[in-house]
């Protein structure tokens, strides 16, 4: 399933698709198989932001797999270590943080490959990557098998992103607004119109590296985060591939706000019908 989950992934962007998407930082299973079958199209588990880490990101794993939704592991840094023991888990891909130089997206790659063609630990034999050994085509197929995705999410990255984007084994450069916005010294004013034209200028560069079908070579796919103020149809409309739509803790933090604000919306509007009977009555009553 592993496999088969991420081909119908990479079918549907090659053919144009524009993939609708999730960050999961509660490290629930539970939000994780919602998630899943509410139809998004692939879930971050993030152990950058989120509050779990290797063992807990292997529940989510097992319920995103129940419902065939791609699952890619965001790391807490770009490291040989977090991305051996991310790798052995079996994700549909993985996502490297702060990403600023295509050496560092050279080093990225090489964690996800076996040597000599690069540095990934070698435990296959008893890894859920390969169904614990049991999978014998596990080596013949595990460098295709997997979605890497960097992210550039600085000035500098940004000024790089045309030659990281170039590099081999990079699948997807991920937009991050919020750390550029703040690298721009736009903390407090994330993804403004500054920010924007800085964005653009880097959707431009990766964009620009997809080749025509017909000539047999594609670059990397763009992948963005969408915001109040640059949402998921103005990515989609610059030519993104994959759109992240939100955070499952942001989405559950607005609809329990929204819940309580409406109860108690309805509070005081029988406190104001209530008020306003007693005050009828009590004109009525003088009236006599």
């Amino acid at each position: 399933m592993m496999a088969s989950t991420l081909t119908a992934m990479k079918a549907r962007l090659e053919k144009g698709d524009t993939l609708y998407g999730l960050f999961l930082c509660s490290f629930s299973p539970v939000i994780a198989e919602i998630s899943g079958y509410a139809g998004y199209d692939f879930v971050v588990v993030d152990m950058e932001h989120g509050y779990g880490g290797i063992s807990a990101a292997l529940p989510c794993l097992h319920a995103l797999a129940a419902t065939a939704t791609p699952a890619i592991l965001r790391l807490p840094e770009c490291s040989h270590t977090w991305a051996k023991k991310a790798l052995d888990l079996g994700p549909q891909g993985i996502m490297f943080p702060m990403i600023d130089t295509p050496e560092q997206a050279r080093r990225a790659v090489s964690y996800c490959r076996y040597p000599p063609n690069g540095l990934r630990g070698a435990a296959y034999p008893v890894i859920r990557a390969s169904r614990y050994g049991i999978d014998e085509e596990y080596l013949s197929k595990c460098e295709t098998d997997l979605f890497v995705m960097c992210q550039v999410e600085s000035t500098e990255g940004v000024r790089n992103v045309r030659e990281i984007a170039a590099v081999d084994g990079v699948d997807c450069i991920q937009i991050g607004p919020l750390d550029l916005s703040a690298s721009m010294g736009e903390l407090w004013d994330p993804v403004n119109e500054k920010v924007k034209s800085v964005m653009n200028g880097a959707e431009e560069a990766v964009i620009g590296l997809r080749r025509n079908k017909g000539d047999g070579v594609s670059g990397p796919y763009l992948a963005g985060f969408a915001m109040e103020n640059d949402g998921p149809d103005g990515l989609r409309a610059r030519g993104y591939h994959m759109v992240a739509g939100g955070v499952d803790i942001g989405l559950y933090r607005a609809a329990a706000v929204e819940d309580v604000k409406k109860f108690k919306m309805s509070l005081n509007l029988e406190a104001e019908i209530e008020g306003t009977t007693q005050v009828s009555s009590f004109v009525q009553i003088g009236s006599k």
